[in-house]
C-alpha cells in the first residue's frame, strides 16, 4: 500500500504542476514598430522616403492619398489559459510625407489614443455555388407558366 500511495501523491503532484502551468499567461508579439533611436535618424523636412526606408524599414501599409504615409503597426497580446487573447498593447508609428517625398511629420500612437474599430461585414450568400454554368442556364426551363406568357404580351 506505501507504493500506492506514493504514486497517487506524486500523480496528483504532476496534475497539480500541469494545471498551474496551464494558467499562465502566454505573450505575444506582431508586426514591428521601429525604435526611437532609429526614428531619430529620420528627419523632418529632409529625409526622402529612401533614407526612411535605410533608417528603420519599409512598412507593411502604406497611405493611399497624395503624398501618402508610411504606417508601423505593432501589437502585443496576452493568452490566459482557454480565454480569448488580449490586446495589451498598440504601437503606430506614422511617418507621413509630402508631394515631392520628403518627410512632412513622424507621429507615435499607443493603444490609449486609439479607438477600436468593428468592422461589419455584410455579404449576400450566393445560392449558385456548385452548380455548373449549364444547369444555371438551363435551370429555369419549365418554371414559367402559360398564364405567366399570356399576361406579358
Amino acid at each position: 500500500m506505501g507504493r500506492l500511495g506514493f504514486g497517487v501523491r506524486r500523480g496528483a503532484v504532476v496534475l497539480m504542476l500541469m494545471a498551474l502551468a496551464a494558467c499562465t499567461a502566454l505573450y505575444q508579439n506582431h508586426g514591428y514598430v521601429p525604435r526611437d533611436e532609429d526614428l531619430e535618424k529620420v528627419v523632418v523636412g529632409e529625409s526622402t522616403r529612401e533614407d526612411v526606408a535605410q533608417a528603420v524599414g519599409r512598412p507593411s501599409s502604406t497611405g493611399l492619398l497624395t503624398g501618402g504615409a508610411w504606417y508601423y503597426v505593432g501589437s502585443r497580446f496576452r493568452h490566459y489559459g482557454p480565454r480569448e487573447p488580449k490586446e495589451i498593447d498598440r504601437q503606430v508609428v506614422a511617418v507621413s510625407f509630402d508631394e515631392g517625398g520628403t518627410v512632412e511629420n513622424v507621429e507615435r500612437f499607443g493603444l490609449e489614443n486609439g479607438q477600436a474599430v468593428v468592422l461589419s461585414r455584410r455579404v449576400t450568400d450566393s445560392n449558385i455555388k456548385g452548380l455548373s454554368f449549364l444547369r444555371q442556364l438551363l435551370g429555369n426551363i419549365g418554371n414559367i407558366s402559360a398564364g405567366q406568357l399570356l399576361n406579358e404580351n
